[in-house]
């Protein structure tokens, strides 16, 4: 009966061409619609599967939203550029509570990295900055083009980080300006991430066959026997049985 199962669900995925649905292992809702708005993602958009992207947000091609990350657009909008990372436990959200009662959604522009527990609340991240790991950016606040917020630093309501600058502190303030290595990094860092990200991508989609494929190239590999890898001049690594010296 499995079998015929399988071979029934086959047919009706030719069927459907494009428009099947394949089932992979992993069972997390990462889209979620709110209000009835559901997210919009570009091509290539990597989103893991513990991480959440709910309501209103678009997300540009070739951007990624990491493990534990959430993205909630729920009472505004999310906008998100291409090949912008936003890593791993970071929160980026929108505000309609405040002293001024005004409601303001979250924008963030292309190239832009979003570091590990970071928190981006109704704010403005222009192209080509980057935000450190564990930083918080208050809702009006911006960080301009190209502009750094360091790790751990709180940038206040309404407070501005000019291009070209570094900014560190609770609350953030001046530290100096970028060095022409570092403004290369941020534009680097941003590429890695998105080529990183479809590798995780690859890895997420595989269904049972493909996990179980891989398994078994494992288990050949360490099946080699190494008296017949020493005659034919092959080394491996001890660990994973990979090729050393290719």
């Amino acid at each position: 009966l499995r079998g015929l199962g399988k071979a029934v669900e086959s047919i009706g995925v030719m069927m459907q061409g494009t428009l099947a649905y394949r089932e992979t292992l992993n069972k997390s809702q990462t889209l979620l619609t709110y209000n009835a708005k559901r997210p919009s993602l570009a091509a290539e958009v990597f989103v893991a599967p513990s991480a959440s992207v709910i309501g209103d947000v678009k997300i540009g091609a070739s951007s990624s939203v990491w493990y534990g990350a959430v993205v909630r657009g729920d009472v505004g909008s999310v906008s998100i550029g291409s090949h912008t990372s936003v890593q791993d436990n970071a929160m980026v959200h929108v505000a309609k509570h405040n002293a001024q009662n005004t409601l303001r959604g979250t924008s963030i522009g292309s190239h832009v990295t979003v570091g590990h527990g970071a928190v981006v609340h109704a704010a403005t991240l222009e192209d080509g900055c980057f935000v450190g790991a564990g930083a918080t950016v208050m809702d009006g606040a911006t960080v301009q083009r190209g502009a750094v917020l360091a790790a751990g630093s709180l940038l206040a309501p309404g407070a501005s980080v000019p291009a070209g600058e570094v900014w560190a502190g609770v609350p953030a303030k001046k530290l100096r300006g970028l060095a022409p290595g570092e403004q290369a990094y941020l534009a680097s860092a941003a590429e890695e991430y998105s080529a990183l990200a479809k590798v995780h991508a690859g890895e997420c989609a595989k269904g049972f066959n493909a996990v179980e494929l891989d398994s078994a190239r494992r288990a050949d590999r360490r099946g080699r026997d190494p008296a017949y890898d020493a005659q034919n001049g092959v080394a491996r690594d001890p660990e994973t049985r990979e090729v050393t010296n290719a």
